[in-house]
């Protein structure tokens, strides 16, 4: 199960950097400046309009691909423990020493433990 999830959370990380990628490589709507000058993408490898459109497909298989990772990643963690049939946080209860003393609710705090107070100097070390 495990080793499950490690692969699911690589493939994940993978298409997240993939998509991140691609997404800052496209180009937008206004951004064709080489084309005024006269230096048009008809002679590029994906002619035209087939880059964007490849840009726009390999992008969208990304997302699509990052989003089953999330739901698969999602759906592993909540039923890997396998003992407890569906058992939450809210169906847990509450411990009687948590809910009667605030303080208990911090971990590794001290217990309460009253200040100490510095004599008051005399008026004669003045």
């Amino acid at each position: 199960m495990q080793v499950l999830m490690n692969l699911v959370l690589v493939v994940q990380l993978l298409s997240a950097l993939a998509m991140i990628g691609l997404v800052l490589v496209q180009q937008g709507k206004g951004a064709d400046m080489g084309a005024s000058f006269g230096s048009g993408a008809s002679g590029s490898l994906f002619g035209a309009t087939g880059s964007a459109n490849f840009l726009s497909r390999s992008t969208a298989v990304c997302a699509t691909l990052f989003f089953a990772c999330t739901l698969a990643l999602a759906y592993l963690s909540n039923h890997r423990s396998g003992g407890a049939a569906a058992e939450t946080v809210l169906d847990r209860a509450a411990p009687a020493a948590v809910a009667a003393s605030g303080a208990a609710a911090i971990p590794g705090a001290a217990p309460a433990v009253a200040p100490v107070v510095a004599p008051a100097a005399s008026a004669a070390s003045n």
